[in-house]
């Protein structure tokens, strides 16, 4: 009898752990931090070269347009090839830009592609509601530079997913999803990437991984991908690659706007109404943030429930008025909130961006003028203030006519800041640089006083 007993029991356990639907959509419009870090042994023609080891960072911020959220990222790519415990070769480190749309499904829109994220639509999201063990067939792209020539190559892939079902995850509620493709790619077949290297003619190989999901934003937080691919090139040169590519999203630590705001009106010299202006600011897009994140938790319970009750158009709607209301403000009241200091500070979607306006460098060089470590100085006690926040660093020169030398120099006086606040104190690792040169003037480049506004380094403490 008790046999009989602990076998129904079980039975209605397996019953109800596998019978349980989930529905798996992405809901996400938060910073975040994405890493991609592939470690691969490397084989030429059959011989082994070396360990590569290489990292994608970036900073992804999603902006609401009043329709959709585009997400803007800045990505940056570090490799090093290691053999025999050396290392032999050292990449690059630059920034590379891109924008994207991430539907609901986890499909990607492109709009400005640079080969960054190399992963895109990937995981996709079946449309049905999914049980544990249930499986589902969509198409990804990947882009690829296996001899790192600059030249990426955008591939299909076509995955297929298991669902696992759901665990806990550094706190996290997540999905848990497996998921297996073959690389296949050939010049001369159906699809072939044009823009890519001409010289790559063929791709096979393998991947398994596994992945998390976080439950409540269809956020992917944890890949871990097992490699076994591929490349054959028009020379006969064939390279291949085995080991592993993880990739990782976080969330960057949130600071409080009052803790911060003396520090900010003491060294930026605003007065109580300024320094109001940016309080409210704040306190108004968190309250954009609040209702999207009631927007989210609507649609899981909506889905998850079959109530189709929920008005996304009128989450919307209160959206889109928030941000007019915003703009209305700042058209009547101007951008920046103070006009006496040496730094100008303002709320951005990305976080409080404090700005050095024509910030002194010795010509054509990214060495500050000695009479500058001032407001280096000013910057650093509001940075202190934040120590887990990641900071983003942005240089801006004037319009010369020299646009690789502009970019060149934007960027080399964005690090020379960085190096700068490093000495006094500030972790590196909390660092992003980035040049824009030219491209963002906010005066006119014809006259000598607009250029020297625009001869600007932005700090933006990101939220």
């Amino acid at each position: 009898m008790k046999k009989n007993f602990l076998f129904i029991f079980v039975f209605f356990i397996n019953f109800y752990v596998f019978s349980q639907e989930s529905v798996l959509r992405y809901y996400g419009n938060r910073n975040y931090n994405f890493v991609e870090r592939s470690d691969l042994r490397k084989y030429e023609n059959g011989r082994y070269v070396g360990l590569v080891s290489k990292e994608v960072s970036a900073f992804i911020m999603p902006v609401f347009d009043g329709e959709n959220y585009i997400y803007e990222g800045h990505f940056f790519v570090n490799q090093e090839t290691v053999k025999s415990m050396q290392k032999v070769g050292f990449g690059i480190n630059d920034f590379v830009p891109s924008k994207f749309i991430i539907h609901d499904d986890g499909t990607f829109k492109m709009l400005e592609d640079h080969g960054y994220p190399t992963f895109r639509s990937f995981p996709t999201y079946p449309k049905e509601k999914v049980s544990v063990g249930q499986s589902w067939t969509a198409k990804a792209y990947r882009s690829i530079d296996p001899l790192e020539k600059g030249i990426l190559t955008t591939i299909p892939i076509y995955v297929q997913y298991t669902f696992k079902g759901e665990q806990n995850y550094k706190g996290h509620e997540v999905y848990c999803v497996s998921a297996m493709w073959a690389t296949r790619y050939a010049m001369g077949t159906s699809y072939y990437d044009f823009g890519g290297d001409r010289e790559l003619v063929k791709a096979s190989g393998s991947h398994k991984a596994n992945i998390l999901i976080d439950k409540h934003t269809g956020i992917t937080l944890v890949i871990n991908d097992s490699v076994d691919e591929k490349f054959v090139y028009a020379d006969g040169n064939e390279v291949a690659f085995k080991g592993t590519i993880s990739m990782f999203t976080e969330y960057p630590p949130t600071y409080e706007i009052e803790k911060l705001l003396p520090v900010i009106q003491r060294v930026a010299k605003l007065s109580d109404d300024e320094a109001n202006k940016l309080k409210e600011e704040s306190l108004e897009d968190n309250f954009n943030d609040e209702i999207a994140k009631k927007s989210e938790n609507q649609k899981v319970a909506s889905n998850q429930s079959d109530n189709k009750s929920f008005n996304e158009d009128e989450t919307v709607t209160k959206i889109k008025k928030n941000i007019e209301k915003k703009e209305k403000l700042k058209s009547e009241k101007g951008d920046k909130v103070n006009s006496e200091s040496n730094i100008e500070v303002e709320n951005t979607a990305a976080g409080i961006k404090l700005t050095i306006p024509n910030l002194q460098f010795e010509p054509d060089s990214a060495m500050l003028v000695k009479g500058e470590y001032s407001r280096i100085d000013d910057i650093y006690e509001i940075l202190k203030m934040v120590p887990q926040a990641q900071i983003l660093i942005e240089g801006h020169t004037a319009k010369t006519g020299n646009d690789k030398g502009e970019m060149n120099l934007s960027v080399e006086r964005a690090k020379s800041i960085a190096q700068e606040l490093v000495k006094r104190g500030i972790n590196e690792g909390r660092l992003i640089c980035k040049g824009s040169g030219s491209t963002k003037p906010i005066a006119d480049n014809s006259t000598a006083e607009g250029k020297k506004i625009n001869r600007r380094v932005e700090i933006t403490i990101l939220k």
